[in-house]
């Protein structure tokens, strides 16, 4: 590790080191980091920076890891040298504190496939954050054998800005810096106090470590049926397309909600926790979530009424990106430890903007690992700094800022792993229909909940199909509880003219997206026909 980072000083006077809840909801709210809902979830802001900021990450660029990584896009070097200099400045600034924070668990419910976290916070809520998002030690998803072992170091300063004679010092475009290094396993925060970050940087981690022992890291969430536990399934996604809400299911038993490893035996999920959109949450839209928010528990940017302390979910005067973030046993019925076995269907989740892909496809073995290339869907407003509308956008693998690997060794791990398990693939449209975001409507979350009832039961996948003219993706021409109109987009749009135009220009989308990977020609041809 660095010098700098052996310079922190983590004495036991001034180190509050794994503590309890309580104990962390107590200090938080005496220094006024955060205040009790009515429903005894702690409700804490995050300044100015209220969703992930890609464009201040930096990745250190070092020999023993350079050939390694899929440089460009999210992946931006920044040299061992500036790395170290950011990693002073945040030591200095926690050893300024008069107190810090110690996390120490681990990464993974699998103990042959998990790393050990330490992470240091200058705020109690935070430390609450990692806690009730990882596996503490001594609990019941670690195991009460589990031995923890240093692996990996996060340092949040965030309250620490960088000034601009830093940040020009640094190359980087602002006061803020999220800076990770492979090699050293080690994550330096700088001005963001979104708590997120600390999250997405374990499972950077995880993308770049697993596929070195065999495990294909995944962005999704997974859940299993009560009575069956051969029926696993996977939804992948990114944030706001559905994985925490269709993967908390009353029927069935939840694994994890955002990151989960695909081993010889079987998933696991990465975490130990689930971190919920809140906008617009409702008790009888999602009541498992609902029913999950109290004590111990963390609202972030969440609005509460000043007199009574109740939640406005609603509102997003504070953003729209509102979180909860609570442990995993808060759910009724999770599996605790979170493994399961191989899944039989995978679901890639896009919420379309344009509203012209199918609400529902069986896909093909060449399709299924196209579109999971590819990884088309929308950023959802408030998810990433400066979104404040939906935006069509390719991610590689529905997971593209978390993956330090070229894309394709993460599609072909998922070509082989469905290839062996004899997994169904699927691609569920959660976002548009009748028309682009602000003239069509997002498609009810009763209808979505319908097409995975079908997938999950096993009844989809014998249903007749029709491929759509346009992207070649077989339709079911029936799914019960779903109007058969609805299951063609082109029915859905007052001008069916309007809706050709859109499909083609989505299609071309494909087209020069696709042209970033290299891949089969029976790949390339599973794409959009045009």
């Amino acid at each position: 590790m660095s010098n700098a980072l052996d310079r922190l000083d983590l004495s036991p006077a001034r180190t509050h080191r794994n503590l309890a809840p309580a104990r962390l909801i107590e200090i938080a709210v005496a220094r006024g980091e955060g205040r009790l809902a009515s429903n005894g979830g702690l409700v804490c802001t995050t300044g100015d920076r209220t969703g992930r900021s890609p464009k201040d990450k930096f990745l250190e660029d070092s020999a023993g890891i350079h050939d390694k990584i899929g440089w460009g896009g999210f992946n931006i070097p920044i040299s061992p040298e500036k790395f170290e200099v950011a990693t002073e400045i945040a030591t200095k600034h926690l050893n300024s504190r008069k107190d810090v924070f110690v996390f120490e668990g681990f990464v993974g419910a699998d103990p042959k496939h998990r790393l050990g976290a330490r992470v240091v916070t200058e705020q109690a809520w935070h430390a609450l954050f990692i806690r009730t998002l990882f596996i503490p030690q001594g609990s019941a998803a670690a195991g009460k054998d589990s031995v923890w072992k240093h692996d990996w170091t996060i340092l949040n300063a965030g309250t620490r800005r960088l000034t601009a004679d830093e940040a020009k010092a640094l190359g980087v475009p602002g006061p803020v810096a999220i800076l990770q290094s492979l090699e050293k396993k080690t994550v330096i925060i700088l001005g963001t106090e979104y708590a997120g970050e600390m999250k997405k940087s374990l499972f950077y981690a995880m993308n770049f470590d697993m596929p070195e022992v065999g495990v294909f890291p995944m962005h999704c969430s997974c859940n299993v049926s009560k009575s069956d536990p051969s029926n696993v399934a996977l939804f992948f996604g990114l944030s706001g397309t559905g994985k925490t809400t269709l993967s908390a299911d009353p029927e069935r038993a939840l694994i994890g909600d955002d990151e989960h490893g695909w081993t010889d035996r079987g998933v696991f999920n990465f975490e130990g926790g689930c971190y919920a959109k809140c906008i617009k949450l409702s008790k009888t839209g999602e009541p498992q979530i609902w029913d999950a928010i109290k004590f111990g528990s963390v609202l972030e940017n969440v609005v509460i009424d000043e007199a009574t302390r109740v939640p406005d979910y609603d509102s997003d005067k504070l953003a729209e990106n509102s979180r909860a973030t609570y442990p995993l046993d808060y759910i009724d019925g999770a599996i605790i430890p979170s493994v399961a076995g191989h899944p039989k269907n995978v679901i890639f989740l896009t919420a379309d903007a344009y509203g012209v892909m199918p609400p529902i496809s069986k896909l093909t073995p060449e399709q299924a690992m196209y579109y999971f290339i590819n990884g088309y869907t929308s950023k959802l407003a408030g998810t990433e700094l400066g979104v404040k509308e939906p935006q069509p956008n390719f991610s590689a693998c529905f997971g593209g800022p978390f993956l330090p690997r070229p894309a394709m060794v993460y599609a072909q791990m998922l070509a082989d792993k469905v290839k062996k398990h004899g997994s169904n693939v699927w691609l569920l449209n959660t976002g548009w229909s009748g028309g682009v975001y602000g003239v069509g409507k997002r498609f009810k979350l009763a209808y979505t909940r319908a097409f995975v009832r079908a997938i999950l039961d096993g009844s989809l996948a014998k249903v007749k199909c029709t491929p759509d003219p346009i992207f070649g993706l077989p339709i079911p021409n029936e799914v019960p509880g779903v109007p058969w109109r609805m299951l063609r987009p082109r029915n859905m749009w007052a001008d069916g003219a309007a809706y050709d135009a859109k499909a083609r220009q989505l299609a071309a989308d494909f087209r020069k997206n696709d042209q970033k990977f290299q891949m089969t020609d029976a790949v390339r041809n599973a794409g959009p026909k045009g």
